[in-house]
């Protein structure tokens, strides 16, 4: 089934390109090209369309009875207006979704849920809230979200928004409520990019007309739109995991580094025990960065092999649009070690990116791995990520 964001018409008009992508929306691949809208969006301003995201309404005596027990962190210090980032896991430690939360009161939090497994999550938290004083209502379709990102991005927002000044004070991982016009949203200071950024909860019956205002209030500060490819270029440089390719119930967050954000000292979360057996024993696997030597990107599922072999070949292709070349200087092993994610060029770091499982024997940076690529074994090196600003000072700024 497809489903549609309430801005499909302006992304229709205008983007080169449209995919299906999570929860079945069709949303624009780009507008212009992946390298530009990228680019730009590390340079000036870039504005997406993730109206595909989840939006869970959880109020009641019970609400924060009932996330202290689904969310690996701690929501018990969170203060009005503040944003957290946690993963939710089953009794097996899977993760059930990565998601952020939103706190207005004590009584009164809005989840965001990944875009693909929305309705499993949202199913899963008004199971879970039988059995607490909370009640929950998905209220995804009411809601669009326009997310603005890049070092411009405060500077345009202050322009077209009534509380400028709050804006200016806004910290990472804050909200506020703004007025854009006549449209009332809850303005985000987080995003997807690694870039200085808001997400913009909007009325969905709004968002069209809000869409279009700010796509031309934008033009002086550089601002153009941005499609999927750009979003995944933008996201694998600053190693961030998407829910489907990189996250699933078989995946611990032990396996992906989110490990992090697991507050043990809290003693009845779900999927506690497990966590703390797989902590114990240790993981066979992790999900590290590499960089590629191919000029395309590689497919999620692509297995991963040991390198046995550097030298360089004295024999050289004998036909095709390559004949004449030399073969390439890496012979696979036979020994599968890992499997590739997600992979794209990463355009601020001018070298082609992937990101995979790896048994933990490889994942020290330098280690060399092979992937075949049309037939042919191609270098894959693990790097340290994010791949680009790994100190996170862009989007604290």
């Amino acid at each position: 089934m497809e489903r549609r964001s309430p801005i499909y018409d302006y992304h229709f008009r205008t983007s080169a390109q449209m995919v299906k992508g999570g929860g079945d929306y069709v949303f624009p691949a780009q507008y212009t090209s992946a390298a530009e809208e990228h680019l730009n969006t590390r340079a000036n301003v870039g504005m997406q369309d993730l109206s595909s995201m989840g939006e869970v309404d959880i109020k009641g005596p019970g609400a924060e009875r009932l996330l202290h027990r689904l969310l690996v962190n701690e929501v018990k210090d969170l203060v009005p207006g503040q944003v957290r980032y946690s993963t939710m896991v089953n009794e097996q430690g899977g993760i059930i979704d990565d998601i952020t939360i939103y706190k207005f009161s004590d009584e009164h939090f809005m989840l965001i849920t990944s875009s693909g497994p929305r309705k499993k999550t949202a199913r899963w938290l008004a199971e879970q809230a039988e059995r607490h004083a909370a009640y929950v209502t998905d209220i995804s379709a009411a809601i669009a979200l326009p997310v603005v990102q890049g070092p411009k991005s405060r500077d345009f927002l202050k322009s077209v928004v009534r509380e400028a000044d709050q804006l200016q004070k806004l910290k990472f991982f804050r909200f506020m409520r703004a007025t854009i016009g006549e449209t009332e949203v809850i303005l985000s200071r987080s995003g997807y990019t690694g870039e200085l950024g808001y997400e913009l909860y909007t009325p969905a019956e709004e968002a069209g007309p809000l869409w279009e205002y700010l796509i031309k209030e934008g033009r002086n500060f550089g601002l153009l739109p941005y499609g999927t490819l750009a979003m995944q270029s933008l996201r694998i440089e600053k190693g961030l995991p998407l829910y489907g390719p990189d996250i699933s119930e078989e995946i611990t967050p032990f396996h992906l580094g989110l490990d992090k954000w697991i507050k043990f000292e809290k003693r009845d979360f779900i999927g506690r025990d497990a966590l703390l057996r797989i902590q114990e024993r240790g993981i066979q696997e992790r999900w590290v960065g590499m960089t590629v030597d191919s000029e395309a990107p590689l497919k999620n599922g692509d297995r991963l092999f040991a390198v046995t072999d550097m030298a360089v070949f004295k024999d050289y292709i004998e036909s095709g649009p390559e004949a004449g070349q030399p073969e390439d200087a890496v012979k696979a092993g036979m020994q599968e070690i890992g499997r590739v994610t997600s992979s794209a060029r990463g355009y601020s770091v001018g070298k082609m990116l992937a990101i995979g499982f790896v048994r933990t024997t490889h994942t020290f940076p330098g280690a060399r791995l092979a992937v075949i690529v049309n037939g042919r074994p191609k270098l894959c090196t693990v790097t340290t990520m994010p791949f680009f600003d790994p100190e996170g000072a862009r989007m604290r700024g």
